[in-house]
């Protein structure tokens, strides 16, 4: 049987990974400056997280959500406390398009409506309704499309208002910061303006965390730097390193029932270990501290970089916006520079995800081997 070829791939084999640093096949160590899509925060293989995995293993691994786990409860504790979203409730999923899919779902049981509002460029995974909701008419086959999606710009809160008027919308999705996208962001105005809106003709407002979250951008969930709280907040990529885990934080607002939503891996013991093990990470070595302290190197040091149109994002979810595509840049850091960085809707912009644990000594050395590259291919 062969593998259904929809990935183009590098010819890298990575065998071991330690915090920011990848080690193929051949022994040679790269630069992890991508994170695997922003999924690893606390750096691969963290020694505490590696434990707590082990030692789970040893007593169980999974059952059913039909039984009590106990560390779902240690993870929803925990989550609440480091988020500041103690009052909200915590439903537990596998990944990060599961988990807008139950957020798209659940608003659409609350208001008993159905239309959604997204926003251009935006990127809420591929299945059902979140890819629906996903500006990319190519991954959006004919049976998605049957989803009442509606896109608009960023920032045209005038927009916004006009559609929530009609009456049959239930939510409004939106990302802290764009990723696939290409780090496109609303405004603090636009923000608060559209918590307003949506309150006002009772639509839930959706913030899609998957990749801004979890300390990224330098506050525990990006939309914290715009004083608002939405209904309902997804969440995944770096909530377990690496370990299959989403979830969605929820409003007290919006009521359970039983049967409402469910899942058969969301919330096993071993996912919730995970999670447990990152925010304690989190917590205790200070990582969102870090993401603000490195993003200040960052703008220092890449200041006075050639062909740098713009840089965008906050704290470590970071892009570089070229005058040029920068299919072949990425390639020559990978193969020749032995960097690893992502690619975005957007063709000119160098997309830069690292552990949350990346120091300013890796980002020197990769402000020098850019430089190079771009001297390289200008040449």
């Amino acid at each position: 049987m062969n593998l259904f070829d929809v990935y183009p791939l590098y010819s890298i084999t990575p065998v071991k990974a330690l915090d920011c640093i990848i080690t193929d096949e051949n022994g040679v160590e790269y630069l992890d400056l991508y994170s695997g899509h922003g999924v690893i925060s606390i750096g691969h293989s963290h020694p505490k997280y590696v434990d707590k995995l082990k030692n789970q293993l040893d007593k169980i691994g999974f059952y059913s959500n039909a039984i009590q786990n106990p560390l779902q409860v240690e993870l929803a504790t925990k989550l609440g406390a480091l988020s500041e979203y103690e009052d909200y409730s915590l439903f537990l999923c596998s990944s990060g398009a599961e988990a807008n899919e139950n957020a798209l779902k659940l608003a659409s049981f609350h208001t008993e409506k159905s239309r959604i509002i997204a926003f251009e460029n935006s990127f809420h995974g591929r299945t059902s309704a979140a890819v629906a909701a996903t500006d990319n008419k190519k991954i959006v086959a004919p049976m998605n499309a049957q989803q009442c999606v509606t896109f608009l710009p960023l920032n045209t809160i005038e927009l916004v208002e006009s559609e929530l008027e009609k009456g049959d919308v239930c939510c409004v999705i939106i990302e802290g910061i764009q990723g696939v996208g290409g780090l496109d962001e609303g405004t603090s105005d636009f923000f608060q303006a559209l918590e307003i809106a949506c309150n006002k003709h009772n639509v839930v407002l959706i913030l899609d965390e998957v990749q801004s979250g979890y300390g990224r951008s330098g506050k525990f969930f990006a939309h914290q730097y715009h004083d608002i709280k939405p209904d309902i907040i997804s969440i995944a990529k770096g909530m377990g390193n690496g370990f299959p885990i989403g979830g969605i934080l929820i409003s007290p607002k919006i009521k359970a029932s039983y049967g409402l939503l469910g899942t058969t891996f969301g919330g096993s013991h071993l996912s919730c270990v995970a999670g447990i093990a990152v925010l304690e990470t989190i917590e205790n070595e200070k990582l969102q501290e870090n993401a603000t302290q490195i993003y200040k190197h960052f703008l220092e040091v890449i200041k006075d970089m050639p062909y740098v149109k713009k840089i965008k994002g906050k704290g470590l979810m970071l892009g570089l916006e070229f005058d040029f595509d920068v299919n072949e840049l990425r390639k020559k850091l990978i193969i020749e520079k032995h960097v690893f960085t992502g690619n975005s809707s957007n063709k000119n912009l160098l997309r830069i995800l690292p552990p949350l644990t990346i120091t300013k000594e890796a980002i020197n050395h990769f402000v020098k081997v850019l430089k190079e590259a771009l001297e390289e291919l200008k040449a």
